[in-house]
């Protein structure tokens, strides 16, 4: 992870030097290409039917190039180098601003598109200073996961203050069994989901020292002291927790719809979502907007990218979010998809209200996210393996105003 987020620290410069330089490449005229991460076997199916779909409404041909996600940002850079850049590429939100903030992307409003009936959240997620440069087919979020034949035969309801939470996992856990599951982990994984509880609590990541970023903290090592977490959630992916989870070693989780399809594939797993608890009974479970969306690059091709904006406003549409967000169990971005959705999957309802207040990482620091992200995961580390939370964030405040 370290090294993906060195490639962005110095992907401005290489944006600003080589992508703006114009299109260098001979491209066929009716072919349109998208740039996604979708190498699972199934989204890059639901992604290929999109395309085909939209390019019959527009009379072109839309070719996808799917790489591993944590890959999309460098390819980029080395297309812009050669002038080869896809007409469409779908970044991770988090890493949209790097390329925004070199001037590598065209505003999707010059491009037609409308953001009328999405989220001001959402429109944030997408948007750099401002410009709205990447529309998001659909978004996720965290929530709590938990085993309902484990609630039922301890006799607990699912809590929904961080009290509750925290009585509740200590009496789950019993023999190999944790109350709790999370990821903790040095990575954007542990970050994505200490964020509910640091801005469901007031904190903020202007100033990772503050005392609700501490309090937050402290609740996490409180968790771990009353041994309601594995000492491994220090290691674990969210891939890695929901794991977890299914095997029977934990009876709740946080973690996100990506897991649902999983979920499913056992049918002896009874589980239900409700939001993430909060500080306080009446606070608002505020979590991270998570997905991507799909930019515009700037190639130096006017034309084209006028057809690109096109393909995204299809690729966005209404119709078109519904069905991903349905295949993919990801939540619509336009309200009246995710309306429809909701009435679609109504045991995800509780999911769709906490995109609802969801914020986006970058919406304060923009390309500056990374450098927050980086010196949080050091602080979980240290913090979770005996120092304080308040030396720990002290640190990471530092670090992430020095970038050191």
């Amino acid at each position: 992870m370290s090294k993906r987020f060195t490639s962005l620290a110095t992907a401005s410069v290489l944006v600003a030097g080589a992508a703006l330089a114009g299109c260098g490449q001979q491209r066929d005229a009716d072919v349109y290409t998208v740039m996604n991460s979708s190498t699972d076997e199934s989204y890059h199916r639901w992604d290929a039917e999109a395309m085909a779909r939209c390019g019959e409404r527009l009379g072109v041909a839309i070719e996808q190039q799917s790489v591993p996600a944590a890959q999309v940002m460098t390819k980029a850079l080395r297309m812009a180098s050669s002038k080869s850049l896809p007409d469409i590429v779908q970044f991770d939100a988090s890493e949209m601003p790097t390329f925004a903030e070199a001037g590598g992307l065209v505003d999707l409003g010059t491009l037609g598109l409308s953001t009328d009936g999405i989220p001001e959240g959402i429109v944030d997620f997408g948007s750099y200073k401002g410009t709205y440069y990447g529309a998001a087919r659909s978004v996720n979020t965290l929530a709590l996961f938990y085993d309902k034949d484990v609630l039922d035969e301890a006799g607990v309801r699912v809590p929904t203050t961080w009290a509750q939470l925290r009585e509740t996992a200590k009496q789950l856990t019993r023999g190999g069994r944790y109350g709790l599951a999370l990821s903790a982990g040095g990575a954007e994984d542990g970050v994505f989901q200490f964020l509910p509880f640091m801005w469901s609590n007031g904190g903020d990541e202007t100033g990772l020292d503050g005392p609700k970023v501490v309090e937050a903290l402290d609740y996490w090592k409180g968790l771990l002291t009353d041994g309601s977490l594995s000492k491994s959630t220090v290691n674990w992916t969210q891939a890695d927790v929901n794991d977890q989870f299914m095997a029977g070693n934990a009876a709740m989780m946080i973690n996100g719809p990506w897991q649902v399809e999983t979920l499913n594939g056992d049918e002896s797993l009874h589980w239900g979502l409700a939001p993430i608890p909060v500080p306080r009974a009446g606070d608002d479970s505020v979590g991270p907007l998570g997905g991507a969306v799909l930019t515009v690059p700037n190639t130096g091709d006017e034309a084209r990218e006028r057809t690109a904006g096109r393909i995204v406003a299809c690729l966005s549409s209404e119709k078109e979010q519904l069905t991903y967000a349905l295949n993919s169990w990801m939540v619509p971005a336009n309200a009246r998809a995710a309306a429809a959705w909701r009435e679609r999957v109504p045991e995800l309802d509780s999911l769709a209200g906490q995109v609802a207040v969801a914020r986006s990482r970058t919406a304060q620091l923009g390309a500056g996210w990374s450098s927050v992200s980086l010196a949080l995961q050091s602080a979980f580390q240290s913090a979770l393996t005996g120092q304080s939370s308040e030396s720990a964030l002290k640190r990471a405040q530092q670090r992430a105003t020095s970038g050191n």
